[in-house]
């Protein structure tokens, strides 16, 4: 078994269920693919995020921000819980600052509910960093710290999770595929013989991970056999896990929000007291990593994240992890990630400026693992 040009099929090992990896089309690993690199600076809060409600130039604010790498995959959980202490007292006519993933769904969610809303923005969703996101389903990413996140966090993390998780299926299957499920494999080599894996630096943040808490929630991943896939790796994992096409959804949370009677203002906020020039009383604050200058909230620590895009390749429907690089297609490219060995590679960096190098580095990655299997082919 190879991944030639023609693409690859699985097997089944001889006693084993039956199993099949479908064919997979290669991925064109090639620098002269790469259409364009996109950065983003996540927006990481040790507590969690923030949801709490406070007053703030005569208005009620309550705060939606600080999700990490977990924006998308929370929105609609997080934001049933923004919208539900925005309606508190009976109020119904509320501003949402913000047009990114946590915006457009509190303003979805309380236009629903018979509220008025508005949304106020200096960017339209194209140009926020949740369009930056690689959409992948992932919902503890960078999502707190185990050490300083609040005792009943994980139970409230739970919540949103599932209650994303479940909204998000209304979604599949929708024209432009919004939301969508693919292969995944994660793959792994083992250490040279008679040489030792280096020690694991210690962290400074020990990144919260609740995903036993989601069990059976989405189908599991399994280790596969020699025999069951086509990779020249020593180990490899398969799954099949949940992807947001970003582009086209936002579209349609966008396009929902405005059928349904919601508006949407070109504002900017530079210091909280703006916030009197809004007639609303109440505000749901969803200005993501943008709080930490308008909120002057030192709380948020930026975690540095940069995509390449290659060119797409409908006929590819897998993604793959491999030696700390991501890769997930998407309808408008082949999002590449440098990932690295853990959850602090990019921790602590502003720096939103385009890395060439990483992006070739982290092409040239999988191009020599599809280079390996064609030549064992």
């Amino acid at each position: 078994m190879g991944l030639g040009a023609t693409g690859v099929a699985g097997c089944v090992s001889p006693g084993a269920s039956r199993f099949v990896v479908p064919p997979l089309a290669p991925l064109r690993m090639q620098a002269d693919r790469i259409t364009r690199i996109t950065v983003c600076a996540r927006p990481f809060r040790a507590a969690g995020p923030r949801l709490d409600v406070e007053t703030v130039a005569n208005k009620r604010v309550v705060h939606n921000y600080g999700h990490g790498g977990s924006g998308w995959s929370l929105s609609w959980g997080s934001s049933t819980i923004a919208a539900r202490k925005a309606l508190e007292g009976g109020t119904r006519d509320v501003a949402v600052i913000g047009c990114g993933a946590l915006g457009l769904t509190s303003a979805l969610l309380l236009r629903r509910a018979g509220a008025r809303v508005t949304i106020y923005t200096r960017e339209r969703t194209p140009e926020t960093r949740s369009a930056r996101a690689t959409g992948a389903w992932s919902p503890d990413s960078r999502i707190a710290d185990a050490d300083k996140a609040a005792p009943g966090f994980p139970a409230l993390w739970e919540e949103m999770a599932r209650t994303s998780y479940a909204t998000y299926q209304t979604y599949v299957g929708l024209p432009g595929d919004p939301v969508s499920w693919s292969d995944r494999f994660f793959l792994l080599d083992d250490a040279p013989a008679g040489q030792s894996l280096p020690p694991a630096a210690v962290p400074a943040v020990r990144f919260a991970s609740y995903g036993e808490r989601l069990h059976g929630l989405a189908p599991p991943y399994r280790g596969l056999s020699a025999s069951e896939h086509p990779f020249p790796v020593a180990r490899v994992r398969h799954g099949t896990s949940m992807q947001f096409n970003v582009a086209a959804l936002a579209h349609q949370l966008t396009s929902d929000f405005l059928l349904e009677g919601g508006r949407i203002v070109t504002m900017t906020f530079n210091t909280p007291a703006d916030l009197r020039r809004l007639r609303e009383p109440v505000v749901v604050n969803c200005t993501g990593y943008g709080a930490r200058s308008l909120w002057q909230d030192e709380s948020i620590t930026p975690v540095r994240g940069q995509i390449t895009w290659l060119a797409p390749q409908p006929e590819v429907r897998y993604g793959l992890y491999y030696r700390g690089v991501s890769v997930l297609p998407r309808p408008d490219g082949i999002v590449v990630q440098q990932v690295g060995d853990g959850d602090m590679h990019g921790y602590g960096v502003a720096d939103e400026t385009p890395d060439r190098s990483e992006a070739e580095a982290a092409v040239a990655t999988i191009a020599e693992l599809y280079g390996r299997a064609r030549a064992s082919g």
